[in-house]
């Protein structure tokens, strides 16, 4: 079984079509079932309003679906996104007879030159995603990483949470950290598109009941895992790669926002020396494996709020 995460790029309530409704708040999740294939599709609710929705629905994403009905500033930013998370893999539907000649020089240069042009037909779409799933290898072993993106207290159980396993495996009665808390929790169940495993694993959508852990000492973009190799972050002295369409200068003392996984943290420029090279002073630390990409952006950009991407050392 694997489960495939794709963020949909379009029109609010596309994905009402193509899946199930489920979690529903700044981000809208619909799941798609077929024997033991699942796909997840992800909405930014509260997008453009906010741009963290749309950060957190392409950071969750294996694949994208973008949906054109005009081309403008929005659409712009969305593929600028998709573009410094590097989603490699994805769907464009064209609508209100727009052509791949017209789009054409906007996502040249972007990772959606490779994406592939689909029809609005619901059916077959619904198929591609689940062949697509099925395609997925899931890693068997592993120490596992689990950012959450939702979490409550449900009576008679207890504290659960809601995420996907970033990498590895996760077992039934593990017990992991709860970084950047000081936190540790036991697994006590397993839930997969409310059917109840021993385990999961890689790209799984879960749930997870937990114990020693309250609401209370939970945050979203928290990361349960059992990797020794993990670090939190609360400076970084690292390369911004520029997004091809940033054109301002970043400066000392500006306030940028750092994405990775379920994270979202405000940090300010300590230094931006020419050649790329910039100093980061975040405000909590964020949750990483060594070598992972993140996302900056600058909430005060305008009609573009994606700077480009950095690597966590």
């Amino acid at each position: 079984m694997s489960n495939l995460n794709v963020a949909v790029i379009g029109p609010a309530d596309f994905a009402r079509e193509l899946g199930k409704k489920g979690t529903v708040s700044d981000i809208t999740l619909y799941d798609l079932k077929q024997g033991k294939d699942t796909v997840t599709f992800i909405e930014a609710s509260k997008y453009p309003e906010r741009l963290a929705p749309l950060f957190f629905a392409v950071s969750m994403a294996d694949s994208a679906i973008v949906v054109i009905d005009e081309i403008n500033a929005q659409l712009g930013e969305c593929i600028v996104m998709l573009h410094a998370a590097g989603i490699s893999h994805g769907y464009i539907l064209l609508r209100n007879y727009l052509t791949a000649e017209q789009i054409s020089p906007l996502i040249k240069g972007t990772v959606l030159e490779s994406y592939s042009i689909v029809n609005e037909d619901m059916v077959a779409l619904r198929e591609q995603f689940l062949n697509d799933a099925r395609t997925l290898q899931s890693e068997s072993d592993g120490a596992c990483s689990i950012p959450i993106d939702h979490f409550f207290n449900v009576k008679g159980v207890g504290t659960v949470i809601l995420g996907y396993v970033a990498a590895g495996k996760v077992s039934k009665h593990e017990d992991l950290k709860v970084l950047p808390t000081d936190k540790t929790a036991q697994v006590r169940s397993i839930q997969k598109h409310d059917d109840d495993y021993d385990e999961a694993f890689k790209g799984d959508r879960v749930g997870l009941a937990l114990k020693n852990v309250t609401v209370e000492n939970l945050d979203r973009g928290d990361v349960l895992t059992s990797d020794p190799s993990i670090k939190c972050t609360s400076n970084l002295e690292t390369t911004l790669e520029l997004v091809p369409f940033w054109k301002s200068p970043v400066k000392e003392g500006m306030v940028l926002h750092i994405g990775h996984w379920m994270q979202f943290i405000p940090s300010r420029v300590e230094s931006a020396p020419e050649g790329g090279k910039i100093k980061l002073s975040l405000e909590k630390p964020m949750v990483h494996l060594p070598g992972d990409k993140a996302v900056v952006m600058y909430l005060d950009g305008g009609k573009l709020r994606i700077v480009g991407s950095i690597s966590l050392s």
